[in-house]
């Protein structure tokens, strides 16, 4: 007899993304903090036990520690206002992290750009 998939996982992601969406939605509509500009919310990583989740962030603008300051300072009132809308057992406290995928990615673009254009000029 085969053994039960577990839908642990898929659960995790499924809470991972509710997260990201409510967070997103707290953020732009009842965070006041100056130091918090234009962030993007780009991913949510939850632990096996739900008890921390790591946010990973963007900025259109600003510092990003001083951004990630503020977001922390602000941890307790975001996780309050998850308890409100999510139904779970436990409302992971949050972590958040200053993403730099899209930083690198320009620069990955704008090396390749330049290698392009150069050997267009050796040709």
């Amino acid at each position: 007899m085969p053994a039960k998939k577990s839908t642990l996982p898929n659960r995790a992601f499924k809470v991972a993304d509710q997260i990201q969406r409510d967070l997103a939605d707290l953020i732009a509509r009842e965070l006041k903090d100056p130091r918090v500009g234009m962030v993007t919310l780009q991913a949510v990583e939850v632990t096996p036990d739900y008890a921390h989740a790591k946010v990973f962030f963007s900025l259109l603008t600003g510092d990003p520690v001083e951004a990630a300051q503020g977001l922390n300072a602000a941890a307790g009132f975001l996780r309050a206002g998850l308890f409100k809308r999510l139904h779970i057992h436990t409302v992971p406290t949050l972590h958040f992290v200053f993403d730099r995928t899209t930083e690198r990615a320009a620069d990955m673009n704008a090396l390749i750009a330049k290698a392009v254009s150069s050997r267009a000029k050796e040709d």
